[in-house]
């Protein structure tokens, strides 16, 4: 039964990515920040915590100039965290590589 919420929420989740990933080029800022925090409301509820980190980071810095460059690599190591299977796989290590990648 939890293996089969969990999965909802993941499916629930993918679709906001991929509709954030589709929108991206017409989403006002504050819009894309309005759609990561629900992502982020939503791993928080279910302890999804490096989606959750990562949610937050796009959230802060749709607001901010180069936000279109950081919202999409933020996007893609979110979906790589919603398809990993390792529980370790902790929202630390997910935000130093997004970091990596953005400078």
């Amino acid at each position: 039964m939890a293996t089969d919420s969990l999965k909802i929420v993941h499916a629930r989740i993918g679709e906001r990515i991929a509709e954030i990933e589709s929108r991206m080029p017409r989403l006002a800022p504050q819009a894309i920040s309005q759609k990561m925090d629900a992502i982020r409301a939503m791993a928080a509820e279910y302890g999804l915590s490096a989606l959750e980190g990562l949610a937050d980071y796009g959230k802060r810095h749709a607001m901010m100039p180069g936000y279109a460059q950081a919202t999409r690599s933020c996007l893609e190591h979110m979906g790589e965290a919603l398809v990993s299977s390792d529980p370790a796989h902790d929202r630390e290590s997910i935000l130093a590589a997004l970091a990596v990648r953005l400078h």
